[in-house]
């Protein structure tokens, strides 16, 4: 099980921490106490709140260059034989990429992991943070 720390959960949400702590407050975000003793975030948990709370992405505000990376949460995997649909949530942004369900696998892609799209041309490259690819 990942737990997101809520200094992560904020960023990935694209808000403040005391925003966080607000919605575990009123309920709206579940918490549970890391192995550290600290107040931290299931990450399936999150994923499902980001995806919830994830406003239209029309308009960006801004234009951005054809390389960017965006860290977010895994919020759904769909697997078969061969292809793989994985989606993530970077901030208010909803990201599909297709790839193998070899690659899920090795990157080990589930609801609620913390990875990053890479975004190059019309491609979407999914990374694990832990590095193990």
């Amino acid at each position: 099980m990942v737990h997101i720390r809520i200094s992560d959960a904020a960023r990935f949400l694209g808000v403040s921490d005391d925003t966080v702590r607000r919605s575990i407050s009123s309920g709206a975000l579940a918490s549970v106490t890391d192995a550290s003793g600290r107040m931290a975030i299931e990450g399936r948990a999150l994923a499902e709140f980001a995806k919830a709370q994830a406003g239209s992405a029309a308009d960006a505000g801004s234009t951005s260059s054809a390389r960017n990376r965006f860290v977010g949460l895994v919020t759904a995997v769909k697997t078969d034989a061969v292809m793989a649909q994985v989606e993530m949530q970077c901030g208010p942004f909803r990201v599909v990429s297709l790839m193998s369900s070899e690659a899920v696998d090795e990157l080990g892609l589930e609801p609620g992991s913390v990875a990053v799209a890479v975004i190059k041309s019309t491609n979407v490259i999914i990374e694990s943070l832990s590095g193990s690819a």
